[in-house]
């Protein structure tokens, strides 16, 4: 398919992080963009004032009239959309095509130098920094992020078209639609079982993607894991290697060993080792790239991260309220590793929102290991998303296996007052459900208290 000769761009979830990078990138591109989403939100808001016409009612009436016309309109839609969907039904059912977001990705970078980050953990940090830092080194590029990236307030980065910068999902084996000349791999952890069904072949996808890189491309993959590529990781002599790490005021102070020279005195804001992972194999990239070594130390030095990534909503002396979007049990040790090394002997309570049934129950004991880790321990319900309930499978059955005496199940409304009870000095809010929208609330009521 020719993407220079479609006009209409429909998009059905076009609320979704991903669907609305999209969304943004070819109304930049002069198409005409529409859409329907659920809920109406902050992203959706945002899609409006671009001249992005969103409706919130699933009828065929909400779909504009220009909209209708098979030749010349492409119909985008995202997994989450359930099949009885009216609006998708009817274009599925009138002949339009009718296209997969990672399709249209896929279409989007086969013609440029595609740069993938895919992992069960790190894509959306690591798809940030490797869009800054070449940004920042003026390459001619288009970065699709998961996230918000804090120092573009927004998930698309706009300076060319001769390269992407992409997160290469494993939900739904979404990244075999890609074919990136660099591509890494940053995990590969157990998750999505619902879609893979054990971990084998979760792990047999990554091995499919990494084949799918073009020839004389290259893979970096973490020291450790059982695929052969350009290595990277953390004073363990892997092909990049980070070393003399210090931390000077909040922020990491480090060295990096290439192939062929070390950088030395580099600086990163972003605290927690997972982060300081994610810095280094976006820069193993850039730098494989091309990229000259003196931007990347200042444009590594600039990066101020994504939204919901161990973000700092209150940082005082006496009060500290972080956000971070950690759904899975490693995720969880990652953001408990963070807050321990940037605030020593500080008291911790952590706020975590399940995401997934199915999940929950996957590695019900892996998160009662990781919560158990904090101070003090407020469980919210499971937020569903996509999915019906699993009998048996509820915030009290996880709460009844976390080994913590100060843990508690308790609902949104409870959260402002349990905190005020809390003699915690941090407070982490975490889950990747609709728990960031309580995050304004609480930074409202402690930046007043603190």
């Amino acid at each position: 398919m020719n993407l220079n000769n479609i006009h209409n761009i429909y998009f059905i979830g076009i609320g979704g992080i991903g669907m609305s990078a999209l969304a943004r990138y070819f109304k930049a591109n002069n198409k005409c963009v529409a859409g329907y989403d659920k809920t109406q939100t902050e992203i959706t808001n945002t899609l409006t004032g671009l001249g992005i016409e969103v409706n919130f009612l699933d009828s065929i009436e909400g779909i504009d009239s220009k909209f209708k016309n098979i030749e010349d309109t492409l119909v985008v839609y995202t997994p989450a959309i359930p099949d009885k969907h009216n609006q998708l039904n009817y274009f599925n059912e009138n002949g339009f095509t009718v296209l997969k977001r990672s399709q249209i990705l896929g279409l989007i970078t086969e013609n440029t130098f595609c740069l993938a980050v895919a992992g069960t953990h790190g894509k959306t940090t690591t798809t940030s920094i490797l869009g800054h830092l070449m940004h920042e080194c003026d390459v001619p590029l288009t970065a699709f992020l998961g996230g918000i990236g804090e120092n573009y307030n927004s998930n698309l980065i706009l300076k060319g078209t001769e390269v992407s910068v992409v997160e290469a999902d494993e939900f739904d084996r979404s990244f075999l639609t890609l074919s990136p000349n660099f591509a890494c791999i940053t995990s590969m952890d157990a998750d999505h079982l619902d879609i893979y069904g054990d971990a084998s072949e979760l792990k047999k996808s990554f091995e499919d993607f990494s084949k799918k890189i073009k020839p004389n491309g290259k893979l970096f993959v973490k020291n450790g894991l059982p695929l052969k590529g350009i290595t990277y990781g953390i004073e363990d002599g892997s092909d990049y290697n980070v070393q003399n790490i210090k931390i000077e005021n909040g922020t990491y102070v480090f060295d990096v060993k290439t192939p062929k020279t070390i950088l030395e005195n580099l600086q990163f804001n972003l605290p927690g080792r997972h982060n300081l992972s994610n810095a280094l194999i976006a820069l193993s990239m850039a730098v494989e790239y091309g990229c000259p070594h003196q931007q990347l130390a200042k444009a590594l030095a600039s990066y101020k991260g994504v939204r919901r990534r161990f973000t700092y909503q209150v940082k005082t002396d006496d009060f500290v309220f972080i956000d971070d979007y950690a759904h899975h049990p490693e995720e969880i040790n990652a953001v408990h590793q963070a807050v321990r090394e940037m605030h020593p002997n500080k008291k911790v309570l952590a706020i975590f929102q399940p995401h997934l049934f199915s999940r929950t129950q996957d590695f019900v004991d892996d998160f009662a290991k990781s919560l158990s880790q904090f101070d003090e321990l407020l469980l919210l319900d499971i937020y569903p998303a996509r999915e019906l309930p699993i009998k048996g499978v509820t915030s009290s059955w996880l709460l009844g296996k976390i080994e913590n005496e100060n843990k508690q199940l308790v609902s949104k409304e409870q959260l402002l007052s349990k905190i005020h009870e809390s003699n915690a000095q941090v407070v982490l809010t975490i889950g990747a459900g609709d728990i960031g929208e309580e995050v304004k609330r609480i930074k409202k009521e402690f930046s007043i208290a603190s």
